[in-house]
């Protein structure tokens, strides 16, 4: 089933008062009532209008929606949390059953298509969260610990969804990977008469880094080299994670080629390896003694790179 945006629907934003939602419930109604509107669809839209005001201008079904999360956008495919099918809700909420029947599918998966005006609402565990968490390559190798801002809703003294500041304090384990996820047991939306609290999801994300391009554990890297280094075989410094160390350019490289590191990627058991994929740097002819050296060059090397080509 399709996600729907109450918020949007009404056009109001996720943090409007119930004055303004009952402004914009009025506006909207009037503009697509069937009996009256000449608009497209009025009677779908009134639909959804009706609807939408219908959770949001209800206290505790308004926070039961915002538990979602805002991530979602309208239109996309819905499922309900596991446990929180049709009926799971329908004890916990009241409301007209004449108007409900003309409510979604959406809502009904939310809020069951069950009445039972005697009934006591249950106790509901919290919703699960999600967020990304953007960290430095250089944190997912020696760990670090970070703050991360959340919104977090509730309802205050006075029936309203407000949202409030909440700062966490993360502790990034070394050798975390890009699009990982941590979880922090308790700390997503808050549960319903006292149930526990949902848990929350970082996704990590990596910023990018100047020179080196992480692969799951392993990390690469594009490594200059002078043609006499590549021509002769060398050692040479690599910068890695862990701070330079030295890599052995075999005689007669080529550009392109890739070489290993064992065990210079991103911690773990086991760890991950860097690869340096050669590029062959051409110095600058900028002086006369750099040109006669070229010039040197190509009457004693009777080298043609294009031979391989027929030309």
């Amino acid at each position: 089933m399709e996600y729907k945006d109450y918020y949007k629907i009404l056009g109001v934003a996720r943090d409007a008062s119930q004055d303004d939602i009952k402004r914009a419930f009025r506006k909207l109604a009037r503009k697509y009532h069937p009996d009256v509107s000449k608009e497209p669809n009025a009677e779908a839209r009134f639909k959804e209008v009706n609807e939408a005001s219908e959770v949001l201008r209800d206290p505790e079904k308004r926070a039961a929606y915002d538990a979602l999360g805002s991530g979602w956008q309208a239109g996309q495919e819905f499922r309900p949390p596991p446990g929180q099918g049709p009926g799971f809700r329908h004890q916990e909420f009241r409301f007209n059953q004449e108007d409900a029947a003309q409510f979604s599918d959406f809502f009904s998966s939310l809020f069951g298509g069950g009445f039972s005006p005697r009934a006591e609402p249950r106790p509901r565990r919290g919703q699960d969260q999600s967020a990304r968490l953007r960290i430095h390559l250089e944190d997912a190798f020696h760990g670090a610990t970070r703050q991360l801002q959340l919104d977090v809703p509730e309802i205050d003294p006075s029936g309203q969804v407000v949202s409030h500041a909440r700062t966490l304090n993360v502790r990034i384990p070394a050798g975390v990977t890009q699009g990982q996820q941590i979880r922090l047991a308790g700390q997503g939306s808050p549960g319903f008469k006292g149930a526990a609290a949902g848990d929350l999801f970082l996704e990590i994300e990596f910023e990018p880094h100047p020179i080196l391009h992480p692969e799951g554990k392993n990390i690469h890297l594009h490594l200059p080299v002078s043609p006499w280094e590549a021509a002769l075989g060398a050692t040479v410094p690599v910068p890695t994670l862990g701070g330079a160390v030295s890599l052995k350019v075999p005689p007669g490289t080529q550009t392109g080629r890739r070489l290993r590191l064992k065990g210079r990627g991103l911690p773990g058991d086991p760890p991950g390896d860097a690869y340096v994929q050669i590029e062959i740097v051409t110095p600058p002819a900028d002086t006369e003694d750099a040109r006669e050296a070229y010039r040197r060059l190509a009457d004693t090397c009777a080298f043609n790179p294009r031979a391989k080509l027929g030309v």
